[in-house]
């Protein structure tokens, strides 16, 4: 849950929440102990100095010590809540009504006395406390006996011990029960509402992270690399569109270089058929105009030549549209068990004719036993036909070509091998583009250039897949491969 977005939202939210809380009890209860002590000292500014007035403490301008110990036995039971000190100048502790074993300083600072005698209106001051080594509380102090003749102070610490004691538990008891159930109760609700509304949010961000994962594996878009699967939603978009960009990148520069290859093939087609078509042109233009003074041997000769040329381009006419329309895939394979082996022996049989005229050995190696092929028939046949022409137009005169079928793992694999000049390794990445000529042959007008293009078509569109070798001494072997059955 804390991978996704709406997860660590809510986690944020809840650690937001529980800190907002914690900082505002605290601060409350900082606020509420300052108040109070700024309350107890304007209601008590003269505190000290009423009772000095009120209780004889001056007599004939000294201090009344037998007064200043009846005010410490009486107002420890009247007012437990204060607690009184005899300073000396120097803000040494000489008398206290507190018990004396609960009494930690011996002296206390004399800078917080001076500023509250020089202050002209009530604020809040805050002295040491005798009863801690590190407390300062609210008080009310006066010089003894008098400010004209002063010989100390009369220090009166406003919030004693015994009131600290009773107000923490009133604290405690309010603080916990009232502001701690109404703070708990806002938090909830902001809670609530605020994951709702994280919920409310996120939901569209969510469908939409869930679209593009599924765009990208429909489109079989692959993760980029190195990296770990995604977590929330924001970077499942950013990995998306990541790879949609590089996908598009690829598609660019694929369509570049399809470009690319399309002027060159409309360049070399275009030569390809203004040569045979010139030359039929040039061989009928002859006969017209030179009918009645060409011989009729030397007519037959024009004629034979100018069906030639016209064969020829009707070849690579056909040959075009061929390419075409495996290239638009106008119509499905249709894939059916067959065999292999009986299909490279029909194969061979049918170019028999043209080995022996040619001078070439065809050799099938097949076992009869190979398991069928899942593939269509009439496309396999004819890949096998342009790469057996192909085999043909390079094999030496008295040469040999081979078809051999065998297992390749999972797939069957079928090689046309011959024992030409083989082909170049610069060259090999060319070999299946079409109107690709490794050199123009004798027979250049029988071969178009488009026979391997189709034979690579045939296969891919089956699943398949070729590649080209060269043999171990001399040649060159097609080896194509297509599922089992």
């Amino acid at each position: 849950m804390l991978r996704t977005l709406y997860g660590k939202l809510a986690f944020g939210l809840i650690i937001l929440m529980v800190a907002t809380g914690t900082f505002y009890i605290a601060l409350t209860n900082f606020v509420m102990r300052h108040y109070l002590q700024d309350i107890h000292l304007q209601l008590n500014h003269d505190l000290a100095r009423n009772l000095v007035a009120d209780r004889n403490l001056v007599a004939e301008g000294k201090l009344n010590e037998a007064a200043l110990k009846e005010t410490f036995h009486k107002y420890m039971v009247i007012n437990p809540s204060i607690e009184i000190y005899l300073l000396d100048l120097q803000g040494n502790i000489l008398s206290y009504s507190a018990d004396p074993g609960k009494v930690k300083r011996k002296h206390v600072s004399i800078a917080p006395i001076r500023a509250f005698l020089d202050m002209k209106h009530p604020g809040l001051i805050l002295g040491d406390d005798p009863r801690s080594h590190d407390k300062q509380k609210a008080f009310s102090v006066t010089p003894v006996p008098s400010s004209a003749n002063p010989q100390g102070y009369l220090y009166v610490v406003l919030r004693g011990e015994q009131f600290d004691s009773a107000e923490q538990s009133v604290h405690d008891s309010y603080l916990w029960k009232v502001s701690g159930w109404t703070l708990a109760a806002s938090l909830g609700f902001g809670l609530i509402a605020g994951l709702i509304a994280f919920y409310l949010l996120t939901r569209r961000l969510r469908r939409l992270s869930r679209m593009m994962n599924g765009f990208a594996l429909a489109h079989e878009l692959p993760a980029e690399p190195g990296m770990e699967p995604a977590a929330d939603e924001i970077e499942q978009l950013t990995r998306a569109f990541a790879r949609m960009a590089r996908r598009i990148d690829e598609q660019m520069d694929s369509l570049k270089t399809k470009d690319n290859q399309r002027r060159q093939f409309v360049a070399k087609i275009s030569h390809d058929l203004r040569t045979p078509l010139s030359s039929l042109l040039g061989y009928l233009e002859s006969l017209q105009i030179r009918e009645e003074a060409i011989a009729p041997d030397q007519r037959r000769a024009f004629l034979d030549t100018a069906m030639r040329q016209g064969r020829r381009l009707q070849r690579l006419i056909e040959a075009l549209f061929e390419l075409s329309s495996l290239e638009a895939q106008e119509s499905a394979p249709e894939k059916e068990p067959f065999s292999m082996a009986e299909l490279a022996h029909d194969t061979a049989q049918k170019h028999r004719l043209k080995a022996e005229r040619r001078k070439i050995e065809l050799h099938v190696h097949a076992a009869p036993d190979l398991p069928f092929t899942l593939g269509d028939v009439g496309l396999t046949e004819r890949a096998l036909d342009n790469l057996l022409e192909n085999a043909f137009s390079h094999a030496d005169g008295g040469g040999h070509v081979h078809i051999s079928a065998e297992m390749d793992g999972d797939r069957l694999a079928v090689a046309v091998s011959d024992d030409g000049c083989g082909i170049p390794e610069e060259t090999k990445a060319h070999v299946f583009e079409p109107l690709f000529r490794l050199y123009e042959d004798t027979e250049g007008e029988n071969h178009a250039g488009l026979g391997l293009a189709i034979a690579k078509r045939c296969i891919e569109l089956q699943g398949g897949d070729i590649r080209i070798e060269n043999g171990a001494n001399a040649g060159t072997c097609f080896i194509f491969r297509l599922p089992v059955a």
